[in-house]
Formats: C-alpha cells, structure tokens, sequence
C-alpha cells in the first residue's frame, strides 16, 4: 500500500486504480504514486490539460488516458520501477517518433526517468500532433 494514500501498489509502483472517467480517477491515481514518480504523473498531466483545453480523462488498467471524446483516446502513462512510460496510441505518425517502438503497430513510447526530467516542448508538440491523429478505442 502507499504510505500516503492507503492505495495498493502494483509492480514497478503504478497505483491500483478503480475504472473510473473524469478527473477525478485521475487525480487520485497521481496522489497514489509515490516518490519522483509523483511530481512526473503530474506535470504530464497539467501539460496535457494546459495544451488540449477539455480534454477528457479516464483510468482503465490501472493507467490513465487521455483523448478528446471519452471513447477513444492519443495517450496514457503507466509506472515502472525506473520510469514512467507515456504510450502514445499512433506515436509512429509522430514527428519525431517517440524513440522505443512497441510490438503494437503504430504504437510508440516515451520513457522518463527520474535524471531525465520532462522535455515539455517535445512533450507539447507530440500532445498536440496526437489530438489530431485518430484515437484508439480502449
């Protein structure tokens, strides 16, 4: 359990999370990371929020997603031991690609490690490539 949030943790501390949509499963997905990951979780989420205005939220899988409608959506993050991991739904239409391929066709990841920090120009343009790219229906 997370120290801070009585949430169970999963492998590599991602947040057991109820299926929820809206913000609210989200914010209580961020408050349940912990450490460095926490700070990452965050700030990837207000920069999606701050670039795309109405963007709609939800968590399935323990992971939160991001799209336009509620039904389809361009990104998620998930936590692992070492990183977080934001999996962009059609990254290969990216440019530039996101560096680590995926076995899923068209899908790409973005890993950020606690050195590494946030790129947000990248990190912007791809949100703002992947709003107009179709969504993935989860």
């Amino acid at each position: 359990m997370s120290a801070t949030s009585g949430v169970k943790l999963l492998a590599g501390d991602n947040p057991q999370i109820p299926k929820g949509f809206g913000d609210a499963p989200v914010a209580a997905y961020i408050a349940a990371v912990p450490g460095w990951k926490q700070g990452i979780v965050r700030a990837v989420d207000e920069l999606v929020v701050s670039t795309i205005p109405g963007v709609k939220k939800a968590v399935k899988w323990n992971t939160p997603l991001y799209g336009l409608d509620g039904s389809t959506w361009f990104l998620s993050m998930h936590c692992f031991k070492t990183y977080v991991r934001l999996t962009f739904f059609n990254g290969t239409e990216l440019d530039p690609m996101p560096e680590k391929p995926s076995k899923v066709p068209g899908v790409r990841y973005h890993d950020i490690g606690e050195a590494q920090g946030i790129d947000t120009d990248r990190l912007t343009a791809w949100i703002n490539q992947a709003v107009l790219l179709p969504g993935e229906k989860l």
